[in-house]
């Protein structure tokens, strides 16, 4: 039997980033909003229970609050003390409408690593997800 795949929050978060399932590393998405119902690989759930995806969207909201910052305090430094308000309105908002679309996916894949470095999976999850390693119709 294929031992069970482990792995430190680093490591996870670092697959997490590359859009790859945090538990083994294999590809979690068909394309680039399309992730996949469970790792080809490892047979990993993504979706672990109802609403899951919930901490995708604060990981997601958390992002994005960051760039606001970083945007908004590094145009003003920059141009101070003649700041170009209107400039820095359009592109602070050009990048709150454009980064989250953008990390979406990074948001799931982030909040998989997150949460399985504090949640890591139970009996019955590892269970299905060996049975679904050795099956290719779920595949």
């Amino acid at each position: 039997m294929t031992p069970e795949p482990a792995a430190g929050r680093a490591l996870m978060l670092s697959r997490a980033l590359r859009r790859r399932c945090p538990r083994c590393g294999a590809a979690a998405f068909d394309g680039w909003f399309t992730m996949k119902e469970h790792c080809p690989d490892c047979g990993f759930r993504f979706e672990r229970e109802p609403g899951y995806w919930v901490g995708a969207v604060v990981v997601n909201t958390a992002v994005i609050f960051a760039t606001f910052v970083v945007v908004l305090g590094s145009l003003t430094l920059a141009t101070w003390p003649d700041v170009p308000w209107a400039t820095v309105l359009w592109v602070t908002v050009a990048a709150n409408l454009v980064i989250p679309v953008l990390f979406y996916p990074l948001s799931k894949t982030t909040w998989l690593a997150l949460e399985l470095s504090w949640h890591p999976l139970e009996g019955d999850e590892a269970d299905a997800a060996r049975k679904r390693r050795g099956s290719t119709t779920d595949r």
